[in-house]
């Protein structure tokens, strides 16, 4: 789990899709944490990302950097807790212009069934689950 948090930071953005309905969803994301031995991102619950995961938490990160990418397919779970919305923001302060712990917007949430693949044109590919 490390070795993802540490490529998806280093990476700098990544991508993740959801699906609506039958139409999947892509965007970039720049948020990775690990708080009480799981791994987090951070989203607004008025951003349509959120919506789509309450409907369906099935969700997929694709990162790139220096010849190697990453997928992580998980589902995505909501933590309400202030404390994991307090350490996400503490690790990324630069979010607190528009977040805080304590509003009704702030949404971290964390991977579960993860199985994440290192793969690039020059190696095997190293597949790892959390």
């Amino acid at each position: 789990m490390q070795r993802v948090c540490d490529f998806l930071k280093n990476a700098g953005t990544y991508y993740l899709a959801t699906v609506e309905g039958d139409q999947p969803r892509v965007r970039p994301f720049g948020t990775a944490h690990i708080f009480e031995g799981k791994l987090y991102i951070q989203t607004g619950k008025i951003k349509p990302v959120s919506r789509q995961l309450g409907i369906n938490p099935k969700a997929e990160i694709c990162a790139f950097k220096d010849g190697v990418w990453l997928r992580v397919a998980c589902e995505l779970i909501e933590d309400n807790r202030v404390e994991a919305k307090k350490s996400m923001l503490d690790e990324y302060s630069s979010l607190r212009r528009m977040y805080d712990e304590n509003d009704d917007n702030t949404q971290v949430l964390y991977m579960k069934n993860a199985v994440a693949t290192f793969s690039s044109f020059t190696a095997a590919p190293e597949t790892y689950e959390f």
